[in-house]
């Protein structure tokens, strides 16, 4: 372990974390795990006809009980979402309490669901002992039915209408609603809301902090999740909870503003009804109703309820900034009344924040930037604030629950074959709000970043999934909850290996962690080898697989009767997953022999794999020789022809690559032994699959041979097909003027390079994978360069970008790709803008709001622009790694 690691852990945070795994201390029982959006999900949906959005729309949020979950502003809860708080806030003109962010479905934007808000995550440790958000509100009437409108007319060729060009926020009309969390304790929660009046004149906002219980005791169920009614209460100026799984906690407020008390329960005005005489007469809504329609029968009076307020109604003058301090403790761990707030409190949260300091400035280069030490430490809190707990047992919602409707013909629907699938816990999200819901390829990009600061938690997430109650009997790993049953590129297994990798660089080499993921992978790697090899040829399938609408049709749709496809991206996964297994497979053999023989098959998987991707014989492989790329493939009437689709699609048998030490391989006698036998007897076999570099030290392992490789990289490397000033694109821009089409029984199917937002409807039109830049993929890619690099030396030169008469070798290009990433988040020196941010007037360079970034979900190829989900800090975080690795 490097003198650095050793320093970075005697700070009081590592030593959080380090008590953590032991569970010593529960520093993560509360965090920012509350959801942005519970409604229009999988999870709330009980519908005849799947229609999550219809389902549980936006408009049933503010009065209707969610089943599954909660969500608010910047809030936290436990982390099992029982108890939650956020912030609800109200402008005095809108028609709605602003108590979660607005957004847009599926159905209304022309790219598909869309947040319309603008909030950005500004810190987090990774116990949440400190952690800062800043949300942006409008003084005027917040323009819901204008962005409504405004992007239900717009096409799929024309941009999205933002809140920014509504003009919300001209002449600094707004408020920042900055919430900061500090922790005295595992179990003590400091909390301060500060309010800035950013506009010219004097504005009035009412402010109200919100503590409620998620409701668990309407459903007419039993078991572990469900409870007897909790309670909120006032008692001699505090709030006090009481709830059957968690101790009593009290919730203090600095000040003496009004107290409201409501229900967590569904408003039966929503259809029309009346409150039943039996049943609850105070609704989810109260809050609402009192302050924004006058109605404060709605509030309950007894000073008890599920949900509970404080409320803070305050005049702030231009540029005025005013600061409410919270106090949310465990009763037993709540300091005396005196030192509730005052210097105590502050003490604290200054302490909490130099810990945080001290944390990440340990964990930079003293060679980083100001600049670029901004972009990894927001990066970082990015991917801590989107940590969500995310609750689905299949098998409840298959049946629905008794004191409701049961789900029409749900046993036969979505997520059927999923009854064993029991969810309960603290997930890193893609994003809260576009996407509050797990994508397993998504996490095991988001793990890498994550390891970099807590490892731990890295790898309980990887091995969460590959537990007995998220992988499927067969094998499978869980997608996402609009189908579960969706496959996923495999890369579980390269992410397992990666964080042991990054956790073994800091002294711990957690061979538990990669023996027990191991023995699960070899289930998943048995699904795909039974599942998506349809001809038994070791070319495979798989669909979409991740890249949404990459190919010229949808690939997870069924085929013509009597039509296949074989594809270049599958073949190219496996053999990836094949190169990885065995690489894990040699570490673990260091210690256990017995793993020599499974280092044997795998290296055995992937000679078959690589043999068949690259012709062999009689057989046909997926290498156009006439165009030098490799393509899908599809057979139809006996007739086998490429997809000559020049995309990622193609390049990524690239990343099958992995190179053997002599030095590490050679005490593995058995593992040795085979593979000299291979090379030996096979030569013909083994020249498509390794060869020696000239001390004879090495050995390498590709998909592709050198001049196959050199032959992708010419496409890689031009400008005017894959390098783009901002990375590696998706699709050549060779398409731009180049479309392709093909003919199928259900029409023509056409694809051209689209360097933006999608123009197509397939997957819901809300990513687009031919032509932007996409975080995940250009890592890989790199780690493929460096890795070719490694082996074949600074001899190996390139020309770079393809056609400047510029010559590098394989780490230089990495590096030179590595900066065209990194400057989507850095300000131009030209334009004095991040590219990331687009056009956007309120993050120029004149205003602080420049130092804010978000982490988009992908980039316009040709000008940098954030795309897509604006909080996709999981994969996009990558970038944290990249800055610590090429600057």
């Amino acid at each position: 372990m490097s003198l650095s690691h050793l320093f970075a852990q005697s700070d009081p945070e590592s030593k959080r974390l380090r008590d953590d795994p032991v569970k010593r201390t529960n520093w993560k029982l509360w965090g920012p795990y509350l959801s942005e959006r519970q409604w229009g999900t999988v999870r709330e949906d009980y519908s005849a006809d799947s229609d999550a959005w219809q389902s549980f729309p936006r408009e049933h949020a503010p009065s209707r009980a969610y089943r599954w979950g909660e969500d608010g502003l910047l809030g936290w809860s436990d982390r099992y979402g029982r108890l939650c708080f956020s912030i609800a806030l109200w402008n005095g003109k809108d028609k709605i309490l602003k108590e979660r962010l607005f957004g847009l479905t599926n159905h209304e934007g022309n790219h598909g669901e869309d947040v319309k808000e603008l909030y950005y995550y500004l810190d987090s440790t990774p116990t949440h002992s400190f952690a800062r958000s800043l949300y942006k509100y409008p003084q005027q009437e917040f323009p819901y039915q204008d962005i409504i409108e405004t992007n239900g007319k717009r096409s799929r060729t024309e941009p999205e209408y933002e809140i920014e060009d509504t003009g919300a926020f001209d002449e600094d009309r707004f408020f920042d609603v900055e919430v900061s969390y500090a922790k005295g304790g595992p179990e003590d929660l400091l909390i301060v809301v500060s309010l800035t009046n950013r506009g010219p004149d004097s504005a009035e906002l009412t402010l109200l902090p919100s503590l409620w219980f998620r409701n668990t005791w309407s459903w007419g169920r039993e078991g572990e999740d469900m409870t007897a009614k909790p309670s909120i209460m006032l008692r001699d100026g505090l709030l006090v909870t009481n709830h059957d799984t968690l101790p009593p906690y009290q919730f203090a407020i600095d000040g003496e503003p009004e107290i409201w008390f409501t229900e967590n329960e569904t408003n039966p005005a929503l259809w029309g009804k009346k409150p039943k005489s039996d049943g609850p007469a105070h609704f989810k809504d109260a809050f609402a109703e009192a302050l924004i329609e006058g109605n404060r029968a709605a509030l309950k009076t007894d000073g008890e309820g599920t949900k509970a307020a404080a409320v803070f109604t305050q005049t702030l003058e231009a540029g005025e900034c005013r600061e409410f301090r919270l106090r949310l403790s465990r009763i037993t761990e709540a300091p005396e009344s005196g030192d509730l707030f005052g210097d105590p409190f502050t003490q604290i949260y200054e302490d909490r924040l130099s810990d945080a300091d001290l944390f990440y400035e340990h964990r930079h280069s003293n060679e980083l930037s100001n600049e670029k030490s901004m972009i990894l430490r927001q990066s970082y809190a990015g991917l801590m604030w989107t940590k969500q707990f995310y609750h689905f047992i299949v098998n409840d919602w298959l049946d629905g629950d008794p004191d409701n409707p049961a789900p029409s013909q749900r046993r036969l629907g979505r997520n059927s074959e999923w009854g064993h699938l029991f969810n309960r816990d603290v997930i890193s999200m893609p994003d809260k709000w576009e996407y509050p819901w797990y994508a397993a390829w998504d996490l095991a990009f988001h793990t890498l970043p994550i390891a970099e600061i807590d490892p731990h938690f890295a790898k309980r997430q990887l091995s969460l999934f590959l537990r007995e109650w998220y992988m499927h009997p067969n094998g499978q790993i869980p997608a996402y909850e609009w189908n579960f049953s969706d496959v996923n590129p495999p890369v579980h297994a390269w992410a397992v290996w990666r964080v042991y990798k990054i956790a073994a660089e800091r002294g711990d080499r957690d061979l538990s962690f990669l023996g027990s993921a191991f023995q699960k992978l070899l289930m998943n790697f048995t699904w795909w080898v039974n599942r998506k090899d349809e001809n038994g040829n070791s070319l495979f399938a798989g669909g979409f697989l991740g890249l949404d609408n990459i190919g010229v049709f949808d690939r997870s749709e069924g085929l013509p009767f009597g039509a296949s496809l074989e594809q270049a991206d599958g073949t190219g996964w496996m053999a990836f997953y094949c190169t990885t297994m065995m690489a894990i497979a040699i570490e673990l053999a260091e210690e256990d022999k017995a793993y020599e023989d499974l280092a044997s098959k795998f290296f055995e998987h992937f000679v078959t794999i690589t043999l068949a991707i690259n012709g062999h014989g009689r057989h046909n492989g997926l290498w156009c020789e006439g165009e030098n790329f490799y393509y899908d493939w599809l057979t139809k009437d006996g007739k086998r022809n490429p997809l000559a689709v020049r995309s990622l699609v193609g390049l990524l048998p690239m990343i099958a690559v992995e190179i053997l030490d002599r030095d590490h391989i050679e005490p593995l006698r058995g593992f040795s032994e085979r593979t000299n036998w291979f090379v030996e007897h096979r030569p013909h076999l083994a020249e498509s699959v390794s060869s020696l570099n000239e001390n004879g030290e090495m050995r390498l392992l590709s998909c592709c041979s050198k001049e196959r490789l050199t032959l992708l990289l010419e496409f890689l490397f031009d400008e005017d097909e894959f390098l783009s000033p901002f990375g590696i694109r998706s699709l050549s821009k060779y398409h731009e003027e180049h479309p392709f089409s093909v003919k199928l029984e259900n029409g023509v199917h056409t694809i051209q390079y689209t360097p933006g937002e999608s123009d197509s409807p397939m997957f819901g039109g809300n990513s687009n994978w031919r032509g932007p830049i996409w975080f995940p993929m250009n890592y890989l890619l790199l780690e493929a360069l460096e890795r070719y690099h490694h082996f074949y030396g600074d001899d190996f030169l390139v020309e770079f970008p393809t056609g400047s008469g510029v010559k590098m070798n394989l780490r230089e290009a990495a590096h030179r790709i590595g900066q065209r990433l990194i400057s989507l988040f850095e300000v131009n020196e030209n334009t004095d803008r991040r590219p990331a941010h687009g056009n956007s007037a309120l993050h120029n360079a004149s205003r602080k709001e420049n130092e804010l970034v978000h982490f988009y979900e992908y980039f316009h190829a040709e000008t940098g622009e954030g795309l897509g989900a604006s909080h996709q800090t999981g994969w996009t975080s990558l970038v944290s790694r990249l800055i610590q690795k090429y600057e």
